[in-house]
């Protein structure tokens, strides 16, 4: 329970069903770790207030457990040192996995919990070949399965997701209806410890590094100005270049070794090949052969219609129809068939096409 409405609505739902719950907010970060000011993020105090608010009016035992060393070192470690190689990380992505996932779901099979339920919304259901199979939501607004993709046949087997046949509003209707303190709450849009979202602040305080300034070079090599440190840039970026150079530029690339930023026009960021990493497989065990499917590449974007075809030491090179703009390493790649995910894993990059 995060203190959102979407966890407490999901409580409430299994209360309803019959099913014996306990509540549990994980802690996960705190600020005088780095020394940062006061803020609220995913588990701040307003927040564990609330869920326990919550759990009281639902009269369910209510615990906060302290998972913050394992947040700092798969999280909030990993999230610095993708941004200091030059690739984009997506530390949501990697919480769900390690603990939600991972270190809650541990704790409540040791406790003798059957399962995780959590206020995402997505679907899961038993596939035909005895897979257990991740689906999108029913409301497509709200669909989160992009940031679900790494769950495995043991965890889609010990989670529940019920809000994934409902839609925000009806949520927050059911919240008012129950009296939740946090029935009108604002949804969470922010990297929990990085609220302001200066992340490049979070990482010098954190890390007691200074990034320094560079070039910034044009395709052709030629140095056309000064950045701020290579970190601070993601493939795809326009605003904040400080750039005058008579056309709308944008990054193009990184050389984190050089410390450079490479510009160009909007046309040199679409690409048609990219290689991934990491995958994980939900729909069937692994990639054998060449899959038609459709994939995106960043959250908001709408799935496109691509070959996947299996590489080397478990890689896939996915070939899309038509070029992508500003594939980025570091996210995620998410493959689809309908509403049902395939699978994912971690861009490595852009890479040559094949039939050029």
């Amino acid at each position: 329970m995060s203190g959102g409405v979407d966890s407490s609505v999901a409580a409430c739902l299994m209360q309803r069903r019959g099913y014996d719950c306990m509540g549990a907010t994980m802690r996960l970060y705190r600020n005088e770790d780095i020394g940062l000011g006061q803020f609220h993020t995913c588990c701040s105090q307003k927040d564990i207030d609330d869920a326990a608010a919550v759990a009281f009016e639902l009269d369910i035992p209510y615990e906060v457990l302290d998972f913050t060393m394992d947040f700092r070192e798969a999280i909030i470690q990993k999230f610095v040192h993708t941004y200091e190689a030059g690739g984009t990380p997506n530390p949501c992505i990697d919480c769900n996995r390690v603990m939600k996932f991972d270190k809650l779901l541990n704790y409540a099979l040791e406790h003798g919990y059957e399962w995780v339920v959590t206020g995402h919304y997505a679907r899961i259901e038993p596939g035909e070949n005895g897979r257990w199979l991740l689906k999108k939501a029913l409301d497509p607004a709200k669909d989160q399965s992009y940031v679900l993709y790494n769950l495995t046949q043991h965890q889609l087997a010990h989670v529940l997701f019920p809000l994934g046949g409902m839609s925000k509003p009806d949520v927050r209707k059911l919240a008012e209806s129950m009296h939740f303190v946090n029935a009108r709450k604002h949804d969470s849009q922010d990297i929990c410890f990085v609220p302001d979202g200066d992340y490049v602040k979070f990482m010098e305080q954190y890390t007691g590094k200074h990034y320094p300034a560079g070039d910034f070079l044009d395709e052709t090599g030629r140095v056309v100005g000064q950045h701020r440190g290579a970190v601070r840039y993601t493939l795809g970026q326009r605003k904040g270049l400080g750039l005058a150079m008579g056309q709308p530029v944008y990054v193009c690339g990184k050389d984190m070794a050089r410390n450079t930023v490479t510009v160009g026009p909007e046309s040199a960021l679409y690409t048609r090949c990219l290689m991934a990493d990491e995958m994980n497989w939900i729909a069937f065990p692994e990639l054998t052969a060449p899959l038609r499917a459709k994939a995106k590449t960043r959250y908001r974007q709408v799935e496109q219609p691509c070959t996947v075809y299996p590489a080397p030491n478990g890689r896939v090179r996915v070939e899309f129809d038509e070029p992508q703009r500003a594939v980025t390493p570091g996210q995620s790649l998410v493959i689809y068939d309908g509403d049902v995910v395939v699978g994912g894993g971690i861009i490595l990059g852009a890479v040559p096409d094949s039939s050029t």
